[in-house]
């Protein structure tokens, strides 16, 4: 009966998501939803950037293992992203109306560093997506008791969200998001208010996840701490900003105020609403111990569903896991449309120039589907753990991509050669630390991103581009 209606709840998903297909006529609703939405549909689908699997199956698995000072990159770097490009980067590029952020590389710098940095963010996405794919298949096979496998429910979650991605676009992202957020955060709340109150309550939850040192965020006075705190921070804080999918939301928006304000308040909603997974992995372990210091022992990731298919009535049941697959979904679905539209708007374009419209848009849904087949093969042959493949996803584009973006935006004697050199030296050395020393105590592309800024730096002044005299930079600071 569980399963049944989950998979009802499934139809009805991708029923909303083909209504809001009609709303695509060309590329640019399929690509930005018209740029038409309003503040409520934004800040929905900004919270759902981050609000997926990771949130409610790898953060809170990380956080029984090793307390909050394990999820400094998310949700701390993750909201603190989404914080910074509201305030800090929404206004300049929302301003340019582009379609991609790669048409910023190429109007900033040259086309060969578009297709360079374009094709760096669409890797990215890989670990990111196979992480929701991953979690899909997680659910079906908790649900079905084991009948369903985790391949096989892979394949079947993955085919309903490309169905919709795949005929409306941003359209039926946004749509399908703003009616899975009623349902995560009513959902969400419902259980893990009940299973607080199994554990004794909230105050004593909080008590002994204190007394534990659970919140304990702040690295020791050491010198090689303070860098693995602060390159597990960086990575999703500040190599998560040049992301097509964050962009991609804040471009819907029907005017500025909106691209601003709306992406703000999602990273603030994100960052006190991931608290209530945390709450309930932990409350979950106070309950029953026994099972949960068993599923820590092969996944850590099946305590959450574990723990609501044995200890909570079947209502509650009905309700987490239509939040859990509304959280996976909300976020796979964007970020399958984003690695796409970069691929066909700064890769493909580039190879066929005379595109029409038309073309974009077809060519755009092929490879929508291209990459899901891809994240599929990828989600299978990697070893599941969720939290890893999101913060993976991202070292690439702190080491290669984030400079070449802000200094283009704010600095007006940015230069193709220093982008050149921001790129080469901040992968470079990223991949070699990467391979040669792979015991390293911190984050390598934390190096990278060091490598990144020097080039950028060094580059610009060796040769400025011919008009940098005149160039006033893009950034405009007025508020909004």
């Amino acid at each position: 009966m569980l399963l049944a209606l989950v998979v009802a709840y499934l139809v009805v998903s991708i029923g909303i998501g083909l209504l809001a297909a009609r709303h695509v006529h060309s590329a640019s609703d399929y690509i930005t939803a018209g740029r038409s939405l309003p503040m409520y549909m934004v800040m929905a689908m900004v919270f759902a950037t981050w609000f997926g699997a990771e949130t409610v199956l790898g953060i809170s698995a990380t956080f029984l293992e090793e307390g909050f000072h394990g999820l400094i990159s998310d949700p701390l770097g993750a909201a603190a992203c989404l914080v910074l490009f509201g305030l800090v980067f929404a206004l300049p590029l929302y301003r340019l109306k582009l379609m991609t952020l790669g048409d910023f590389f190429h109007i900033r710098y040259n086309k060969r560093i578009e297709m360079v940095l374009s094709i760096c963010i669409m890797l990215s996405y890989l670990g990111w997506v196979s992480a929701q794919v991953t979690a899909l298949g997680l659910v079906f096979n908790v649900l079905s008791d084991g009948l369903v496998s985790m391949t096989l429910g892979m394949i079947i979650g993955a085919a309903v969200v490309l169905t919709y991605t795949l005929l409306g676009g941003m359209w039926s992202v946004a749509v399908t998001t703003f009616v899975q957020m009623i349902v995560i955060v009513i959902g969400l709340l419902l259980v893990t208010n009940a299973a607080t109150d199994m554990a004794g309550g909230l105050p004593l939850v909080l008590e002994r996840a204190a007394a534990e040192g659970k919140f304990d965020w702040m690295p020791s006075m050491n010198m090689i701490d303070i860098l693995a705190w602060m390159a597990a921070f960086f990575t999703l804080a500040l190599g998560s900003i040049p992301q097509q999918d964050v962009f991609q939301r804040v471009n819907t928006s029907k005017n500025e105020r909106v691209a601003v304000w709306a992406t703000t308040a999602g990273g603030v909603a994100y960052f006190f609403f991931a608290f209530v997974p945390l709450m309930l992995a932990y409350s979950a372990s106070m309950i029953d111990p026994d099972m949960t210091a068993t599923l820590m022992e092969n996944d850590t990731q099946l305590v959450l569903p574990t723990f609501v298919a044995t200890h909570m009535p079947f209502w509650l049941q009905v309700i987490f896991f239509g939040a859990l697959l509304s959280v996976i979904m909300s976020t796979a679905s964007g970020t399958l449309l984003a690695p796409s539209v970069t691929f066909t708007e700064n890769v493909l374009k580039n190879l066929i120039p005379a595109m029409s419209d038309t073309q974009l848009l077809t060519y755009t849904r092929y490879t929508v589907f291209g990459f899901t087949l891809l994240v599929v093969l990828n989600a299978i042959l990697s070893d599941g753990n969720i939290h890893d493949m999101v913060v993976n996803a991202y070292r690439i584009t702190l080491a290669g991509v984030f400079v070449p973006l802000t200094a283009g935006l704010f600095w007006r004697k940015a230069s193709n050669l220093g982008a050149t050199l921001s790129i080469g030296l901040g992968l470079g050395t990223w991949l070699l630390v990467e391979f040669t020393i792979p015991d390293i105590a911190f984050e390598p592309q934390f190096i990278g991103l060091g490598f990144s800024l020097a080039g950028m730096i060094i580059g610009s002044y060796l040769a400025p581009n011919p008009n940098s005299a005149n160039h006033r930079g893009i950034a405009d600071p007025r508020p909004v």
